[in-house]
């Protein structure tokens, strides 16, 4: 099977990473990210509902992966909230610039550009508009990324994916573990020859190398290991929802959370 099936019903679209002046930072909230993360999460119990959201015919996973952001936080709390695809591509519109129709505009988003339009504007649904809180974290620290993922319901990644994960087999599966020892024959193992992509982390089985990672991703769950994860990412971030309940005790709060609302306030008066 070729990537050229692949390619239509599977898109990417996240730009290379880039930071901006005064951009929030997970670093604030001292005592949530330099706490020793917990050894496992097991969320198999819970249905995190991700949804394709126009990833399969557009570049928007940027925007893909804040809307199952927000199913996933609701998840956890025992509920579920409803994003469509309009809402979806009409957020990819304005915090990247694409114009509905012209593919040509279709070129993708970078993450802190469209973490800051919510922040700004707000993610709009059919009843209402919800406002993420938010900070980057250092992508090698994959303990701060584990507090995200247990503390904040998953963690937004930015990676830069290789043509030998995006392999299909006879029935248009991917493989069923990504992995950074892929076979020969599934393509270059090079991360970044096939692009980069935003997905979320959702869950995780240990910290060992080997361990496996449950990503949330074109409408499913795809197994991958930790290893995978060290060598693939490009940046991470957190979002917080205060509109919605807290998904946890594992949540930030304190002065934690004042001061991660304090560093956004603060980006938002210097970014308007």
């Amino acid at each position: 099977m070729t990537n050229c099936k692949l390619a239509q019903i599977r898109k990417l679209g996240c730009r290379p990473a880039e930071h901006r002046p005064n951009q929030p930072h997970l670093s604030v909230m001292r005592g949530f990210m330099a706490r020793q993360a917990p050894a496992r999460l097991d969320r198999s119990g819970i249905n995190p509902a991700p949804l394709m959201l126009g990833n399969d015919v557009l570049g928007d996973c940027t925007s893909a992966g804040i809307g199952n952001h927000l199913r996933a936080t609701a998840a956890l709390a025992g509920f579920q909230i409803a994003v469509t695809t309009p809402a979806a591509v009409q957020f990819y519109s304005r915090s990247t610039g694409y114009v509905p129709g012209n593919p040509a505009t279709d070129n993708g988003g970078v993450e802190v550009d469209v973490l800051t339009t919510g922040l700004r504007d707000g993610y709009k649904l059919a009843d209402q508009t919800l406002f993420p809180i938010w900070g980057s974290a250092d992508p090698g620290d994959l303990n701060g990324i584990r507090n995200i993922t247990a503390g904040l319901s998953a963690a937004y990644l930015g990676v830069q994916l290789a043509t030998a994960d995006m392999w299909e087999d006879q029935d248009g599966n991917l493989p069923p573990v990504w992995d950074t020892d892929s076979p020969a024959d599934h393509g270059d193992p090079t991360s970044g020859s096939a692009g980069g992509h935003c997905l979320l982390l959702w869950d995780y089985a240990g910290t060992a190398d080997t361990d496996l990672v449950t990503l949330l991703t074109w409408g499913s769950r795809q197994k991958a290991t930790w290893r995978w994860v060290r060598s693939r990412i490009m940046e991470a971030h957190g979002l917080a929802w205060g509109q919605l309940h807290a998904p946890g005790g594992l949540y930030p709060a304190g002065d934690d959370w004042a001061a991660l609302v304090a560093a956004n306030e603060a980006y938002l008066r210097g970014a308007a």
